[in-house]
């Protein structure tokens, strides 16, 4: 095989979190795959878990349009939030961390007590009320635990049609919503709960149960994903009836579904993803598996880059055919690399270029 052949390199990475956006990850790597081979085809297919960050990765693929809505957010704030909507009008992308993201709550403002998804109902129902007929909705990166309470609340705003309305939601955890693995004891404290305020929430969460799961005619509880975003999984799994159809699925499924992934996937000669750290939890289905996993089967090699590479993550990658490789290049803080910008990805994409050009 000939050095000199021009190929196709589908670069798919998800965001280094804290430092870099999907996008921008996956600039930097194309830019450093060109210095090295010009002539090569790259296409950009940024890619995400359905937490923060979704709504960029799946409007950088095409056909979507932004919108926005005054919603509240978890402190009961007016704030515009935004949302995707696609060019036929049909469907609609929601991202939780929009409206009730931790990530707009100062540290010092964190009430994990009055913290309410109402906003992500409200986003949810602006969606409907434009006349699209399916949402996906990322319920990744919540600063709330009132078990989805909130969210049905904002939902219900106004006269929708939620009996005409498809609802995916994408959830990468397993968590019931009570108990010592449930939503509050398990993500509570990152979100400022006390031991204290986990041992309030629970208890409020488990009366709410009972008082939705009566209400709904469903157990819900103990299911899968039920803890998800603070119960948000919870309400919505109890809710489900509600709407024409509802699915609770991996994000990083529903994301490389609406972002063409396959089709990209089915003209490339090499696929890139990568992720800020390829560690035990990329066996959990972390975005870096999740295209490993599509690449195999379609008989694509792949390679994966980490800002950290573990030996769980490494061993995980290689159980279905994959690589991983480090983008640091000495040793370094995290403090460090996430302050080195794209630079260290743009050289570590201009080496693996390099190495396939060793290939004859």
């Amino acid at each position: 095989m000939s050095a000199a052949r021009r190929r196709t390199i589908l670069i798919a990475p998800d965001s280094f979190k804290g430092s870099l956006t999907s996008v921008q990850v996956a600039r930097a790597l194309a830019d450093g795959w060109s210095r090295a081979r010009p002539d090569d085809e790259v296409v950009l297919c940024p890619l995400a878990d359905g937490g923060e960050g979704t709504l960029a990765a799946i409007e950088a693929a095409g056909g979507w349009t932004w919108k926005s809505a005054a919603v509240h957010d978890p402190l009961r704030r007016i704030i515009e939030a935004r949302w995707l909507l696609s060019e036929d009008g049909e469907r609609g992308v929601v991202e939780m961390a929009e409206a009730s993201g931790l990530s707009r709550v100062a540290p010092s403002e964190r009430d994990p007590i009055a913290a309410t998804s109402v906003g992500t109902g409200e986003l949810v129902g602006a969606a409907i009320d434009s006349g699209v007929h399916h949402v996906t909705l990322g319920i990744g990166g919540s600063a709330t635990t009132d078990g989805g309470r909130g969210l049905l609340e904002g939902l219900q705003d106004g006269r929708r049609r939620l009996d005409a309305t498809d609802v995916e939601v994408a959830c990468d955890v397993s968590n019931p919503l009570l108990g010592p693995t449930g939503a509050a004891a398990t993500y509570g404290p990152q979100k400022g709960a006390t031991p204290e305020d986990v041992l309030a929430l629970d208890a409020r969460n488990a009366a709410w149960a009972d008082e939705l799961e009566a209400l709904e005619g469903r157990h819900e509880r103990d299911t899968p994903g039920a803890g998800a975003a603070g119960g948000v999984g919870f309400a919505l799994l109890a809710a489900q009836g509600r709407f024409r159809s509802f699915a609770l699925r991996p994000g990083i499924d529903l994301v490389m579904e609406a972002t063409d992934f396959p089709t990209r996937l089915a003209r490339a000669d090499l696929v890139i993803t990568g992720e800020g750290r390829i560690d035990a939890q990329t066996g959990f289905g972390k975005t870096a598996l999740g295209v490993a996993r599509l690449a195999a089967a379609a008989d694509v090699p792949c390679v994966a880059v980490g800002g950290g590479v573990e030996p769980h993550g490494i061993a995980a990658l290689a159980a279905v055919g994959a690589v991983a490789v480090p983008v640091v290049e000495r040793p370094m803080s995290i403090d460090e690399a996430m302050a080195a910008g794209t630079s260290p990805l743009e050289r570590c994409s201009e080496r693996l270029a390099r190495v396939i050009d060793l290939v004859r």
